[in-house]
């Protein structure tokens, strides 16, 4: 199977599309999931249906590709919420940062569609999952360590609640109004984590523990 060509590598224009293709393909898997139509991720996207296999192959290179650009947009998007925590923010605000990024980007919706076509374990992908995995737990522990954020509230927590809220409403939920929506609900959670501390009494799934569970 042929794989992506880095976007550092293309043109300038070649580089506009290969995001323009991702973006699509983005969408298009949350909308309809991995088996939609890739002329429809192709039109999406603007670009001929050939470019789109030439690019990424088959639908499997650009599942890969959407994932790998999910999880480094995360892991930059931790990275810039942990400066903001370095310039004075507590640390559930610079998580909050995160968190709502991340819900404008879909990462945690994208991910999980590629559980089952995907080896997410493969040594292309697992570093950056690793890097994406580890800077979020940063954000946690300096939350944790401030006191801004239960200590109840682990890596679980917070990435299934990405994940929930990530997806789209069912029906014909009007995009817009399907983020606005994401957003209040995870200032709500935000909230109820900040101002009642004690409401869970047990301690949440390390992400080891996560891992562990999905294998089952």
């Amino acid at each position: 199977m042929r794989t992506a060509a880095s976007a550092g590598d293309l043109r300038a224009d070649a580089r506009r599309n290969h995001q323009q293709v991702l973006a699509a393909a983005r969408e298009a898997f949350l909308v309809a999931g991995p088996g939609v139509p890739l002329e429809d991720v192709a039109r999406r996207a603007g670009v001929g249906i050939a470019t789109l296999y030439r690019r990424f192959g088959d639908r499997d290179g650009l599942l890969r590709a959407v994932v790998l650009a999910a999880l480094e947009d995360s892991r930059a998007a931790a990275e810039v919420a942990l400066a903001r925590a370095d310039e004075g923010a507590d640390g559930l605000q610079a998580l909050a940062r995160f968190m709502h990024a991340v819900l404008d980007l879909r990462v945690s919706a994208v991910v999980p569609l590629a559980l089952d076509r995907l080896d997410l374990e493969d040594p292309e992908i697992m570093p950056v999952r690793e890097a994406s995995a580890a800077a979020m737990e940063r954000l946690i522990r300096a939350a944790h360590d401030d006191g801004s954020l239960p200590r109840q509230v682990g890596f679980a927590d917070i990435g299934t609640l990405l994940v929930r809220l990530s997806r789209p409403l069912p029906g014909r939920v009007p995009t817009a109004l399907d983020d606005e929506l994401a957003h209040r609900h995870l200032d709500l959670a935000l909230a109820g984590m900040r101002s009642s501390p004690s409401v869970l009494s047990a301690t949440g799934l390390s992400r080891r523990e996560l891992r562990a569970a999905r294998r089952l």
